[in-house]
């Protein structure tokens, strides 16, 4: 009989389309860090926390719509970087590609973060 580990490789891959405005999308490659149970709602716990707080700043009426969608560009980078280990972009994975990702196209970060949400939808079938 095969021995199979409990534990899960550390990195996970998974394609995900990546909206283009006026173009179809286009599906890279990326590399996601792979987070267990306690660890992935300690960091959706996080994200939620800052969403918040984001919604605070952006109802804050002296706040700009460039101040606020720079606001929601710092919160989507922080998130990919908790999640992306690599990808097939051909720009090196950086803060500054993922700030260049998430500025330049807008549907990126909904799609990656999907991706990475979906991947873990089939291991929890049946349960």
């Amino acid at each position: 009989m095969a021995k199979i580990k409990i534990s899960h490789n550390p990195i996970f891959k998974a394609k995900v389309a990546i909206p283009r405005v006026g173009a179809d999308p286009v599906t890279v490659d990326f590399e996601f860090k792979y987070l267990d149970r306690m660890s992935l709602s300690g960091l959706f716990d996080r994200w939620n926390a800052a969403r918040d707080e984001h919604a605070a700043k952006v109802q804050d009426d002296s706040l700009s719509w460039q101040d606020a969608t720079a606001s929601e560009i710092a919160l989507q980078v922080s998130q990919l970087k908790d999640i992306v280990s690599g990808w097939g972009f051909e720009e090196k994975l950086s803060d500054e590609s993922l700030t260049a990702l998430v500025t330049t196209c807008v549907g990126a970060p909904k799609a990656v973060l999907d991706a990475y949400q979906a991947a873990y939808q089939p291991a929890r079938l049946g349960n």
